[in-house]
């Protein structure tokens, strides 16, 4: 099917699924909402990230969108369930690495960077629960982290002074494994490197969702043949400018929408 991929995220972090995406499905047109103007999500109430989340849906729906990645932890763990009991299409969540993290650390301490609305929901305790048994899992409030990013401060002193705040204790408890679980994060991995030892791993979900998305189109019979002509638009709602800084594909439509 020549239909988008569509993807949405409370801000221009869901572009890091996006490029996941787009690398491991080249023949697939994409369609990618930034609701900048509502981010951070992680700070809401569930009802409030709910209705966000099907504006976000029935806009890419009417563009025709045939899957819609939710590229946003806190949609995920507070709407997801919703959406799929409402819509036809398929929807491809995200979620913290917890379980790659639990298999892999050596010390037993896994350190997870989140939002308030991801660390707070049931289906992050739920996997928790299920992946990390007798593993010591220290959750982080990434407060401030998200408005920076959307504030165009990724390179700011300010960013790394919140960053030392966040990370420094989780090294002196021993965590090995670092857990980013927030779509605007892996943006931070060059300034952690930086930060951090070079022993601590820092796992993001943005391949495994990709290859799920994969999973589902190929499944459904979705998928675009090889002959089609790709078409990538992504969209902002609050600063364009900022978004095209994360759009490395010169051939992809980058522009302010009212939505």
């Amino acid at each position: 099917m020549k239909q988008p991929i569509g993807i949405f995220d409370s801000g221009i972090g869901g572009t890091s699924i996006w490029k996941e995406v787009m690398h491991l499905l080249p023949y697939e047109s994409t369609l990618f909402l930034a609701d900048s103007a509502n981010a951070p999500y992680g700070e809401k109430i569930k009802e409030e990230i709910l209705s966000l989340s099907i504006k976000n849906t029935e806009y890419l729906l009417k563009k025709g969108a045939k899957l819609i990645v939710v590229a946003c932890n806190t949609a995920t763990t507070n709407a997801i369930a919703t959406l799929r009991e409402t819509y036809a299409v398929p929807f491809i969540g995200i979620e913290p690495a917890i379980k790659p993290a639990a298999l892999k650390t050596q010390t037993g301490v896994v350190g997870v960077l989140a939002t308030k609305g991801t660390l707070s929901s049931s289906l992050f305790h739920n996997t928790t629960k299920m992946h990390a048994s007798g593993i010591r899992v220290i959750e982080q409030v990434g407060t401030g982290l998200v408005d920076l990013i959307e504030e165009g401060k990724l390179e700011s002193k300010e960013m790394r002074d919140l960053l030392a705040t966040y990370i420094y204790p989780m090294i002196a408890k021993g965590m090995d494994c670092l857990v980013l679980g927030c779509t605007h994060y892996p943006y931070l991995i060059p300034i952690l490197k930086d930060m951090i030892p070079s022993d601590i791993t820092i796992l993001d979900s943005g391949l495994a969702v990709a290859k799920q998305t994969k999973t589902v189109l190929e499944k459904n019979n979705l998928l675009a043949p090889k002959t089609a002509l790709v078409d990538h638009c992504l969209y902002s709602n609050k600063d364009a400018v900022l978004l095209k800084q994360f759009v490395p594909l010169k051939s992809a439509k980058v522009a302010y929408l009212d939505f």
